[in-house]
């Protein structure tokens, strides 16, 4: 109702945005949670600028905000077309699938250096 997607649905795109960068950097993250690799979410935040329309065609660009060895903040924007719909940002903690804290995969990080915004930190 209403001509617009639900509010909380922008994280599922997200999500698979994410899934989406991960696979383009050469690590699925499927093969990542093989390798005893997982990054839960552990913090969210999201602002709606404006809605998006059932049937629009979305555009989303993810980011590297922050990177250290064991956390990663990925900046997230939605648009559709030329019009900024939402931004926000969510950060993980690198863990084992016991859930248990881990260094990130040198390799990974690396790839991840690459996305890097300006004028963010990497405190390796």
């Amino acid at each position: 109702m209403g001509n617009h997607i639900y509010y909380a649905r922008y994280l599922d795109i997200l999500e698979e945005a994410r899934g989406e960068f991960f696979r383009a950097l050469g690590h699925p993250l499927l093969a990542l949670q093989g390798a005893d690799v997982i990054f839960p979410v552990t913090e969210v935040a999201l602002k709606y600028l404006a809605p998006a329309r059932y049937d629009d065609l979305l555009r989303i660009e993810i980011t590297v905000r922050n990177i250290t060895r064991v956390r990663l903040t990925l900046g997230s924007k939605i648009w559709r077309d030329a019009t900024l719909l939402v931004e926000g940002h969510t950060t993980h903690v690198c863990t084992s699938c016991d859930e248990k804290p881990k260094r990130m995969p040198i390799e990974l990080a690396e790839k991840l250096q690459q996305y890097l915004e300006p004028n963010s930190t990497d405190v390796g």
